[in-house]
């Protein structure tokens, strides 16, 4: 049995890359999934996807640059599954987006914390996971983990130059399958040397 199995993940940016892979890895090792992003028609045909090959999923239209959409995500889990147990803040722009880029890479990861924190607390236990190698959120993650207390860990991974999203989609796995007394605070992946 998985540390996965049965768990609640909330999955933010979950329409392509890394918040896709996630979502299929933690769906077939037994999670249930609550994906959303603006793109419906991505997050439709990866819920479909991931029911059709006996997973769970439901999905959600989300903009977590406005506080209320991420808490009627939040509420959707709830709603669906009974509770929260791992939120995924993954939701990200490229470079060349940077209008957009702190309401999105900054005050996205508050809102999700503002939603799911008092969800955590009252079950007594929770994960964040952010895949990031911004400053900022490295920051916020480290003083979420120091106020959260010791029922909610708190992970912050930096993908670096991978491979692949199924290579982040791995370390965000290898995170929340870990024991409850274990906190994988921080992964950093990077790819191995090639073999040649």
């Amino acid at each position: 049995m998985s540390g996965i199995e049965g768990k609640v993940v909330a999955i933010t940016g979950a329409s392509s890359g890394i918040g896709e892979a996630t979502a299929r890895l933690l769906a077939q090792r037994g999670a249930r999934v609550l994906l959303g992003a603006r793109r419906i028609g991505r997050l439709n045909a990866l819920a479909n996807e991931i029911v059709e090959a006996g997973g769970s999923a439901r999905y959600q239209a989300l903009d977590v640059t406005r506080r209320a959409s991420m808490q009627c995500f939040i509420d959707e889990a709830t709603e669906a599954f009974g509770r929260v147990d791992v939120i995924v803040n993954n939701a990200g722009l490229k470079v060349d987006e940077w209008d957009r880029m702190l309401d999105v890479n900054v005050r996205g990861v508050l809102h999700g914390i503002a939603a799911g924190l008092p969800r955590m607390r009252a079950q007594g236990c929770g994960q964040f996971v952010y895949c990031a190698s911004r400053f900022a959120v490295h920051a916020i993650s480290e003083r979420l983990r120091q106020e959260a207390g010791g029922d909610i860990r708190v992970t912050v991974i930096s993908p670096g130059l991978t491979e692949s999203p199924t290579a982040i989609a791995r370390a965000i796995a290898f995170a929340i399958e870990q024991p409850e007394d274990v906190d994988a605070s921080e992964i950093i992946a990077r790819p191995t040397a090639s073999p040649h």
